[in-house]
This record gives structure tokens, sequence and C-alpha cells, in this order.
């Protein structure tokens, strides 16, 4: 799949709480294909701590305005100066990077999110929708005040959630919700990104029950294009560059 360098402008960034903004970007021309699942790797400016790209999920993509959105958490020096950015400014990117999930694997998916690993979801469950499956979300937070954009995920499918401290939802880990404590679930496969503790559980889960669980690692990625090695991960297969090889793995292919 052909990758693109390219300036994009800054459109909006519009601040969720405190720790993430969703910035909106416009391209002059039309967009390349993306899929829900990839990635862009963004030039950080003007920070002398920070060398390398940052890797950021694709949130969403509007091919009919060339604009595409992405969540991003703030919590180091680069993420925190994209935080920063103003409409009008521009953003230099890398993309689409990585494989992808396959939308059409399951006409019953759960797409399961914790903190940021949400944001591939989003874009993932409009895809579904478009071709009539109708996904569910189990989203996990620390907290209420940490959930974000639950419209969003609403107007594509039912939304369950769970929180840490109890304050909204299920209280405890994404695990502990009731639609994950039945031996026949309503659901034939597992689509997740977020913590790897809580992907491996979940993996562990969708194994007993002999389904599919497709996750999106969050290695560390310097390059997005396997020259660097750090973000490589063990499969039954060999070691794998999560950047090209991934980040979308069937669990079953991870030595977990």
């Amino acid at each position: 799949m052909e990758k693109f360098l390219t300036e994009f402008k800054v459109v909006a960034n519009r601040r969720l709480n405190r720790e993430y903004v969703v910035i909106e970007l416009k391209h002059p021309s039309e967009l390349p294909e993306m899929h829900p699942g990839q990635f862009v790797q963004i030039k950080v400016e003007n920070t002398p701590s920070t060398y390398l790209r940052r890797p950021i999920s694709i949130h969403d993509v509007d091919k009919k305005n060339n604009s595409l959105r992405l969540l991003v958490q703030e919590v180091g020096d680069g993420t925190r100066w994209m935080g920063t950015l103003i409409p009008g400014q521009s953003l230099n990117l890398i993309y689409p990077l990585g494989n992808w999930f396959d939308v059409s694997a399951s006409d019953k998916p759960l797409l399961v999110g914790g903190g940021c690993g949400i944001a591939p979801l989003l874009f993932l469950g409009k895809q579904m929708k478009e071709i009539g499956i109708s996904p569910s979300f189990l989203i996990g937070a620390k907290s209420a005040s940490a959930l974000i954009e639950l419209k969003e995920y609403e107007d594509i499918g039912d939304v369950y959630i769970t929180t840490e401290d109890g304050s909204i939802g299920t209280k405890g880990y994404v695990i502990h919700h009731s639609i994950m404590r039945t031996d026949k679930p309503n659901f034939k496969a597992i689509y997740t990104c977020g913590p790897e503790p809580m992907m491996k559980v979940l993996a562990k889960y969708a194994g007993s029950r002999n389904m599919d669980c497709f996750v999106s690692l969050e290695n560390q990625m310097a390059c997005g294009f396997g020259a660097c090695l750090c973000c490589v991960t063990e499969t039954i297969h060999g070691n794998k560059c999560t950047c090209i090889d991934g980040p979308v793995f069937n669990s079953k292919e991870l030595k977990w």
C-alpha cells in the first residue's frame, strides 16, 4: 500500500478533558484509501526533547471533505505540543501506515477499548455500520470524567461502560462487565485496542470460547517502516514488526 509524506492543515483542535484532544486535519487534495487500525507518524516541531515522529491511530476519516481526525492523549512533550496546535497551522504526516482490522470478519462484533485505545474503534465501528453490521462497544476508563465522545459511539451501536471507581457503569475493568460474564455471549468476535494487560485478558477470554480476538498493539514505534526494529513482537510465525506486520494481529498469532 502506497505511503505519503504530506503537510495537513489543522482545522480544529478540540479539548475533551485535561488529557485528551481531537485534532481535525484537512488536505487540499483527495485522500488515499485508509482503513481502521492504521496509523500516522507525526513530525513534532519546536520541542528539543523530541527527536522522533509520534505514532497516532487514525480516529476517523471524512473522504468527502478530505479530512481526518486524530485522538491524542497528552502524555509527553510531543503529544503536549500537539495539544497546543491551532487552526491554520501545518502538521507533517507520514500515512497511512500498518495493516488494519478486517471489518467483515464477524457479523456480531464487540469492540473493546481502554483509555486512548478507543481511538481506532470509532472509524472501525462506522465502517461496520456502513456494510450493515451493528457493532457493540465496551469502553473502560478510570472514572466518569475520563470517558470521552460517548455520543459518537452511541450513534453507531450499543455502548457498555466500566469504570475503575464505579462512578458510572459497572465498577471494575472491562472483563467484569455482565456482557462478559456469561457462557453464551451475544457476540462472535472481539476487536480491541488499549493497555496490553487488558488485551491479554480479552484474548484469553476469546480463546476459551473459540472466538477470534483481533488486537491492535500499542508498541513503541520510531520509524513506521520496519527499519529500526524497536517495535518487534513475538508471534508463532517468528518475530514481527508491529509497524508493518501489525499493529493489528489475531491474538492466536501472538505468543501471549
